[in-house]
């Protein structure tokens, strides 16, 4: 019973898009959908003294309209250096900073990316890596596309040869339920909810920020604080 999530890629993404990774069996990175600007594809949260602040890397976006995600360039490289310095003078204090810190700085400093879906997938790909997350994650461009919104994850997910599509909540408006039990599929609703707390920098305690801020303040320990994570 092969169960394929798709979705597309996000910059340094919460715990729940990690949690939904684990939940399958293939994450397919949808980076074939339009580029949408203030969204979630190249920027997130970070807690700070001074409230949440957000993490953006800059792309290439005037008179690139239709861009597809994958299509989209990062511009120049000055912000990684930026986001690092960020990321160290907030975290610094956490408990696992310097086990983090190990892995983490030099995907900053020492890599180079030009498109935004290979620095997503990298990122995504080492997080994985130190939580254990063994999940087969692939691109949506592998795969022959269909048209149709509903009809290309439905085709998506047969030709990757899964019985179970897991879908976030988000989609309820807009997917055809109906299309998947045509094709033999079963479609289930993941759910983010339920996530307990854990120590946490800077004020009250939110749930809505970048894996990092877990990572940082519970280490390995931040399997605990998952729910599909083992």
């Amino acid at each position: 019973m092969k169960k394929v999530a798709i979705l597309q890629s996000n910059y340094i993404p919460w715990k729940g898009y990690f949690d939904l990774i684990a939940a399958v069996d293939e994450f397919i990175l949808y980076d074939d959908m339009q580029y949408t600007r203030r969204d979630w594809r190249n920027r997130n949260k970070i807690k700070t003294p001074e409230g949440l602040v957000w993490l953006t890397v800059p792309v290439k976006v005037k008179g690139k309209y239709t861009q597809l995600i994958r299509e989209t360039e990062i511009d120049g490289s000055a912000w990684a250096e930026k986001h690092w310095r960020s990321l160290a003078h907030y975290y610094q204090r956490a408990a696992c900073f310097d086990e983090i810190a190990a892995w983490l700085k030099p995907l900053y400093l020492e890599s180079r990316h030009t498109h935004l879906s290979a620095l997503n997938r990298a990122l995504i790909e080492q997080v994985c890596a130190y939580l254990g997350i063994r999940t087969v994650i692939s691109n949506s461009w592998e795969y022959q596309l269909a048209d149709g919104k509903t009809q290309r994850l439905v085709d998506l997910c047969t030709q990757a040869g899964a019985a179970e599509y897991v879908s976030g909540p988000a989609a309820k408006g807009y997917l055809a339920e109906g299309d998947f039990a045509a094709a033999g599929l079963r479609l289930t609703w993941f759910d983010y909810l339920g996530y307990p707390e854990y120590p946490q920098l800077w004020g009250d305690f939110t749930h809505y920020v970048s894996i990092v801020d877990l990572l940082f303040n519970c280490g390995r320990d931040s399997n605990a604080k998952m729910r599909y994570v083992r």
